[in-house]
């Protein structure tokens, strides 16, 4: 068993404090979610969790950690700058747990992880390993160094759909506790038991937590009904209150009425009876505000962003091609082998596209191409959003900085405004964009590709990095956004919800992916007979 108790963490910078009094025990059989919108911490409490050191150089903290005889194994969110320029080879001879594992060990997860047998000798870096390698490498090393507690960050982000279902079978049959953050529903309705919710209510003035022992769409639906039925009790107690306001309101104005249109004989006796009465209505008011005081409370929740992508003038006519794609063969970052033969793809007015495929099958490489191809079009305008930020973020630049083109005051006026509508406190907004959240350099890009005109989007992982409870959001927008939208995505609602085709990466090139129909892991996917 592993608790944690009465944990205070603050951001040294702006002094805003995320997390107040937690406290948190996890046993055998714990699958627990932490949940929570774009920057409210959920990162920083897990490195807490594992290593205080991690967090000391932005955040003040205090309380208490036991872990008893209980051995962490945690997997960051993104693979630290050390790591990255090392070989495969080199990361895992680094773990006491490779050394000490035998073939047959290291085969067989493998095998599991659908690698080759050679993977962890590679010498291939770090670095130029696809986003979803890079993951399935650290959770292999996670799992070599047999911990009994996992504390997993987004162990979701960018890996397969093979994958992914691995992962959920990995949580569910763990024998000991698991903590994870995810952004994907599918895998946090499947296997998660308890959900931990971190929020900012009162525009991030005050942090809030909620432990609920349940199923996450348990925990979503109790919390909407509660929250609608409290609504509902407050606003009723606010109409009867100002009706009974009224009344005591009238009341005491036809009291003084009376006591000013008295005169002569009847004036002492009706006075006292008229005073009286008022002495009632006015000791009423005191016992009224007293009730008052205990009324309920409106519902507070952190409000969901709010966002839309495009307008009009990105509508496409729909017999237009979009893209006419015959690729030449792809190989892998190292050259040293070949990816899949000479890709087609043919796009037609306001399609929405997705790539699967296994990782390291080339999905990203084939879309940075295509976005090459289409970024120099004039009879298009066209915006990509890589699946890694830093290629296009400038991260000592603040996100007005960064997405203000004319130095105009009205626009950066109407860029703060934007800004506001998805979350961002003003602190934040004048933080260099370094310091922000996955999900945060998320929302800069995707502003950015709102204010750009574009009418067709090249996405790699568009949704890797918004919670839960913006992922619906972000689905919506995407799925309203009236031009073309060609994306590589292993959410499984963004390609039910958004995607007309889905067309799966092989060796031999791109072809319609069928398994959606008949796999219910996948979700129902609509497939047209367009051409192309």
């Amino acid at each position: 068993m592993f608790q944690i108790k009465n944990v205070t963490l603050s951001h040294k910078k702006d002094l805003r404090t995320i997390l107040d009094g937690f406290s948190l025990t996890l046993s055998d059989g714990d699958r627990a979610v932490l949940i929570g919108e774009e920057g409210n911490g959920k990162s920083t409490l897990m490195k807490w969790i594992y290593d205080p050191e991690l967090v000391e150089d932005y955040i003040e903290y205090s309380g208490e950690k036991i872990l008893g005889g209980e051995k962490l194994g945690y997997l960051p969110q993104e693979l630290p700058e050390e790591d990255k320029e090392k070989t495969v080879c080199e990361y895992f001879m680094e773990s006491d747990g490779f050394a000490d594992s035998t073939p047959k060990e290291t085969a067989k997860m493998a095998a599991d992880f659908s690698v080759a047998p050679d993977f962890f000798y590679r010498e291939q870096t770090m670095a130029t390993l696809s986003g979803g390698e890079r993951v399935k490498a650290q959770m292999m090393r996670v799992l070599l160094e047999r911990p009994t507690i996992l504390l997993l960050d987004e162990p979701s982000n960018d890996i397969d759909i093979e994958t992914l279902e691995l992962l959920e079978r990995l949580i569910l049959g763990w024998p000991h506790a698991v903590l994870f953050i995810s952004h994907d529903e599918t895998l946090i309705e499947r296997t998660a038991n308890r959900v931990i919710h971190l929020e900012q209510i009162r525009r991030k003035t005050l942090c809030r937590h909620t432990v609920a022992n349940v199923p996450y769409r348990q925990y979503v639906e109790e919390r909407l009904r509660s929250f609608d039925k409290q609504e509902q009790i407050a606003q009723n107690e606010r109409r009867e209150k100002k009706i009974r306001d009224e009344k005591i309101r009238k009341m005491e104005q036809s009291v003084n009425s009376k006591l000013s249109d008295l005169s002569g004989v009847y004036h002492d006796s009706i006075g006292r009876l008229l005073k009286k009465k008022m002495k009632n209505v006015k000791s009423m008011e005191k016992r009224f505000a007293r009730e008052d005081e205990d009324m309920t409370e409106m519902p507070e929740q952190e409000e969901a962003i709010f966002f839309k992508l495009g307008d009009k003038s990105s509508e496409i006519p729909a017999g237009k091609w979009v893209l006419e794609y015959e690729g030449q063969t792809l190989f892998a970052a190292d050259g040293s082998r070949v990816l899949s033969q000479a890709p087609v793809l043919k796009i037609r007015g306001s399609e929405k596209i997705a790539i699967v495929g296994r990782n390291g099958c080339g999905k990203t490489t084939l879309l940075g191409k295509i976005a090459e191809a289409m970024l120099s079009r004039n009879d298009i305008h066209a915006e990509y959003m890589p699946q890694n930020y830093e290629e296009l973020l400038d991260l000592e630049a603040t996100p007005v900085d960064y997405l203000d083109t004319t130095g105009d005051k009205e626009e950066r006026t109407r860029i703060r405004t934007y800004l506001g509508s998805l979350k961002y406190t003003a602190d934040e907004m004048d933080h260099p964009i370094r310091e922000l959240s996955g999900g945060q350099k998320a929302k800069v890009l995707l502003l950015k590709l709102s204010m750009s005109g574009a009418n067709v989007l090249i996405l790699d992982e568009p949704t890797r990095n918004f919670s839960p409870l913006s992922g619906p959001v972000i689905r919506r927008m995407l799925k309203e956004f009236p031009g073309a939208i060609i994306s590589v995505s292993h959410d499984r609602k963004y390609l039910s919800e958004v995607c007309d085709r889905i067309l799966r990466l092989t060796p031999e090139g791109l072809t319609e992916d069928f398994l959606f129909h008949r796999n219910a892991s996948y979700g129902i996917i609509k497939n047209t007979d367009k051409e192309g």
